[in-house]
């Protein structure tokens, strides 16, 4: 379960208690349909034929390239599609096509909007809706917390290495929730991000965080208030690991402002709310 898969997830759990009822169609066997299979959800495997049997839906909201391409093809009544990379749109035919078929995006930040405009989406069919995280008990720890992930661009490596540097041990945790009660830092080192949503969920723990200097990242750690932004080398992930451990005031601080910023800004309610008004006005 990365990022986006608990974001779908939470966004079904939200739309429940608010009344609506919503299935999920994703990857046979896959963790996401796992933990919506033991949340009480109806779930099927993606193919173009199930979408199409679900085409008459009020809504089909796509959150990845795969969903993206399955409902365009199956050309459900209102399409809604996710956009949470920050990487480039393809400019080839097939995406060109792809892209014209939704009737809206929702973009996870300022910056993944400005990819959609420069791949020609029309601002009006564009609403950003940063990720939303469940308020954590406060961390009381020492670890030195890196997010588990296999994704090459996402800077693991630095990361520790940055930490070595600085003179510190650091644990990759796969099980963010879990472990941020036991953070003292949270090193979030990428060389691509959409938005970042394990910062989120790091800051909603009061835990400081420090993050690359990258894409929408910049939108949610603001330097030296909420968190400490990084160029992605390991001198400079080191210098902000020893200023961080030296200083427990300005570490207290980043951490308290970064648990009010979330809970106000990043609430897992305002995402389903924000989300369940682009699906109110396209109905």
């Amino acid at each position: 379960m990365r990022g986006g898969q608990w974001q779908v997830l939470r966004l079904m759990e939200g739309l429940r208690d608010r009344g609506h009822d919503n299935l999920l169609l994703s990857r046979k066997g896959s963790p996401l349909a796992l933990q919506a299979q033991s949340r009480g959800f109806e779930t099927h495997e993606l193919t173009l034929l199930s979408v199409a049997r679900w085409s008459r839906a009020h809504i089909t909201h796509a959150h990845d390239a795969r969903s993206h391409a399955a409902a365009a093809l199956a050309s459900p009544a209102r399409l809604v599609v996710s956009r949470r990379v920050a990487f480039p749109v393809q400019v080839n035919p097939l995406s060109r096509w792809k892209y014209r078929r939704a009737a809206h995006y929702i973009a996870v930040s300022h910056f993944v909007e400005r990819v959609l405009l420069d791949a020609g989406i029309a601002a009006s069919k564009i609403t950003v809706v940063y990720d939303g995280v469940p308020a954590l008990p406060v961390s009381n720890g020492s670890e030195i917390l890196v997010p588990q992930s296999q994704d090459p661009a996402k800077g693991t490596e630095l990361a520790l290495e940055g930490a070595r540097l600085a003179g510190f041990p650091a644990r990759i945790s796969g099980n963010l929730e879990k472990d941020l009660t036991h953070a003292r830092l949270f090193l979030y080192i990428t060389h691509s991000e959409g938005l970042g949503s394990a910062a989120l969920l790091a800051m909603a723990a009061g835990v400081p965080v420090i993050a690359s200097n990258v894409g929408g990242l910049r939108e949610i750690v603001e330097h030296e208030c909420t968190g400490l932004l990084t160029e992605n080398t390991p001198e400079a992930i080191a210098a902000a690991i020893r200023r961080l451990t030296s200083d427990c005031t300005l570490a207290g601080s980043l951490g308290a402002q970064a648990r009010l910023a979330a809970g106000q800004k990043f609430s897992v309610d305002r995402m389903v709310d924000d989300t369940l008004r682009i699906y109110e006005a396209l109905l």
